[in-house]
């Protein structure tokens, strides 16, 4: 039985647990069970050339699914063209006080409090090593996520460490300053530290990985910015000579239609709520940096609808998580296959020519 057809079976079990140890038992499961990957049809209209790299399709895997990098090669079997594993650390941390994870089956939504969680990035080399080492390897990219320790007080120290261990191993590196659940990692959105941390993380990169075909080095913003704020900082991006954005991480608002219970859960909210800010977000960005810098849009994907969507407002790129939590892994193939129909009926040849379109 394949993992589309046996989620179904398995879900309600799932969501009798808690959301953590759920994800836990799903993460042990792919580990031991080793699915067989599914098949994609070989469409050319998906693949994305970016940074010189080669993406088999446009839909990836968000950070945080695989935060210690356990299960990149099962997460590919459910076809996917990216995966990008983390948020790592320099040090392991346990992250906040369990729980720290809400699901909310009515809306299509979760809001974690999980404060980067994971078993640091000594470990998470390993990990990572076994999965480069194996063979056959599967087709696509994967992006190393890096974050920094809750007790560092500079953070540029930890973020050019894990550039100079992890650096040579990725395909692209996600420098994450805007999750909600670190205290202080958002005030590095702040034009003038943005512009500080990036450049020493990219003169961290070329000691680490040379300047001929160095990793890309792409920074995670915040949905929650207000439009002047992501204006200065889409011009220090610009000025920065960072290689691309990632649009957004999760939100600190909340909805009206959320239920009062699951609403006044503190942490980040993602899912379906975060769709159209994401979406927004993403098309304002592109305007303001002229679609110089490549975007990989992420936020409230459900459907190959919202993918699309995204890539349209300006998203080479796009990634998902929640929704593999309430529709299960057969969606992703399922989105990928409508991506490709939603392409053609627009009379479009290739993916990339719907990239800004509706910008």
């Amino acid at each position: 039985m394949t993992l589309a057809r046996l989620y179904p079976v398995i879900k309600p079990l799932l969501f009798a647990m808690d959301a953590e140890s759920a994800h836990r038992l799903t993460i042990n499961a792919l580990k031991v069970i080793k699915p067989t990957p599914v098949t994609l049809p070989d469409d050319s209209s998906l693949r994305v050339t970016l940074w010189d790299r080669n993406f088999p399709n446009p839909i990836g895997l968000a950070a945080g699914f695989d935060k210690n990098a356990e299960v990149i090669a099962p997460m590919f079997g459910l076809g996917f063209g990216f995966v990008e594993v983390g948020t790592v650390t320099p040090r392991p941390q346990h992250g906040n006080p369990r729980p720290r994870v809400f699901r909310d089956p009515a809306s299509n939504a979760v809001i974690n409090r999980m404060g980067f969680p994971n078993i640091g990035m000594n470990k998470f080399k390993t990990n990572l090593e076994k999965f480069l080492e194996s063979r056959p390897r599967p087709a696509g990219m994967v992006g190393i996520n890096i974050g920094m320790n809750k007790s560092q007080t500079d953070p540029a120290k930890d973020y050019c460490l894990l550039v100079r261990t992890l650096g040579p191993f990725a395909d692209y590196i996600s420098v994450n300053i805007s999750s909600p659940n670190t205290p202080g990692l958002r005030n590095l959105q702040d034009p003038e530290a943005f512009l500080d941390l990036t450049a020493q993380i990219l003169e961290e990169r070329t000691k680490a990985c040379g300047k001929e075909m160095p990793p890309p080095l792409l920074v995670k913003l915040a949905p929650d910015l207000t439009p002047d704020q992501q204006e200065a900082l889409a011009k220090a991006a610009l000025k920065s000579g960072i290689d691309g954005l990632i649009l957004g991480n999760t939100t600190l608002s909340r909805p009206d239609t959320l239920s009062a219970a699951f609403r006044d859960q503190k942490g980040g909210l993602s899912g379906e709520p975060l769709t159209d800010k994401s979406t927004d977000m993403i098309r304002n960005f592109y305007r303001l940096t002229q679609g110089k810098l490549p975007i990989i849009g992420v936020g409230g994907v459900s459907s190959a609808r919202d993918a699309y969507d995204k890539i349209r407002a300006g998203a080479s790129l796009v990634q998902l998580y929640s929704a593999l939590v309430f529709q299960g892994p057969g969606m992703v193939k399922k989105a990928t296959a409508e991506l490709a129909a939603l392409l053609k009926a627009d009379g479009f040849a290739h993916i990339q020519d719907a990239v800004g379109r509706g910008a």
